[in-house]
């Protein structure tokens, strides 16, 4: 959950997916439906679909998995999350490196290369497994996230409450504010689109992009015009902004009386009871869409 997610954002919604799906067992066997909805509103779902599928792999094997390789191997583990696990809850021998790791170690060694660059974070991978500390990695790898996060910050790094200044790089030639460097960086796209709020009879109507939505239990959403082609959009309601990687989105919200009949709808769209919407699993657009209609979703 804090993979691109603020803690403050996230706090909520562990203690709710926790008391949801207290064991691997309870996630592994739950509809994917239920585990879509839990984590509605919380953006990038492939990772509720891939803690699914590890608390599967977690089942099958009977345990969970105490080695870095192992942990490694399962669905949406990469290596940071595989060295934090296997060395705070199995005291493993494995640095664990992310970003606030890697800007300790570009200013510790005084590296001035490119932090997005693959070989320069495989570079910084080995510094930090040659500074750790085999004996207790556990505090050592949490030492370093939290130097990181509360002491060798991006802007203004805390140097003189630094445990590790008169060793620094960077501090003794006064590049700590230069470092890290960051060359890569994609410049923001912004878009508009207009959804549409189409309902009829205490429904409306929703749809779901994947033609498997039904069997894999995809988010519900608010049709935009290109989806709908045929429809005219209405009066505006409001507008919003939604922000997803480098693509900034400015979303309009505007009635429709429809489609005309003679226009038929593909599987992928269906009318749903406005009573209903609680229950279903909607994507964060279609949640802030709905705020907009007045449309209160717990």
């Amino acid at each position: 959950m804090l993979q691109q997610t603020r803690a403050q954002a996230v706090i909520p919604y562990y203690q709710k997916f926790l008391d949801r799906f207290p064991t691997a067992q309870d996630l592994a066997s739950a509809e994917e439906s239920a585990v879509l909805h839990c984590w509605s509103g919380l953006g990038y779902y492939q990772r509720a679909r891939n803690l699914q599928r590890a608390a599967r792999k977690i089942v099958e094997r009977g345990e969970f998995p105490k080695t870095y390789e192992e942990i490694l191997e399962l669905p949406g583990v990469g290596a940071y999350t595989a060295a934090a696990v296997a060395s705070i809850a199995f005291g493993k021998a494995h640095a664990a490196v992310d970003g606030n790791v890697l800007r300790v170690i570009a200013r510790y060694s005084g590296d001035a290369a490119d932090i997005g660059a693959p070989a320069t974070r495989t570079r910084f991978e080995r510094i930090a497994n040659h500074l750790l500390d085999r004996r207790d990695p556990a505090r050592f790898n949490q030492a370093m996230m939290e130097l990181g996060a509360t002491i060798c910050l991006p802007g203004n790094p805390h140097c003189l409450l630094c445990p590790v200044a008169a060793d620094c790089v960077a501090r003794a030639e006064a590049r700590q504010s230069e470092l890290p460097v960051k060359l890569k960086r994609m410049k923001a796209v912004e878009l508009g689109v207009t959804l549409l709020a189409i309902e009829r009879r205490g429904k409306i109507l929703l749809w779901r992009r994947d033609e498997n939505a039904r069997r894999l239990g995809g988010f519900w959403e608010l049709p935009a015009t290109e989806d709908l082609p045929h429809a005219k959009p209405g009066s505006l309601l409001g507008e919003f902004r939604h922000s997803i990687t480098h693509h900034n989105y400015r979303f309009t919200v505007a009635r429709s009386t429809g489609i005309p009949a003679c226009v038929g709808l593909n599987k992928r769209f269906e009318w749903l009871p406005l009573s209903g919407l609680a229950s279903l699993p909607l994507s964060t657009v279609a949640r802030k869409a709905l705020a907009v209609l007045g449309k209160t979703i717990n």
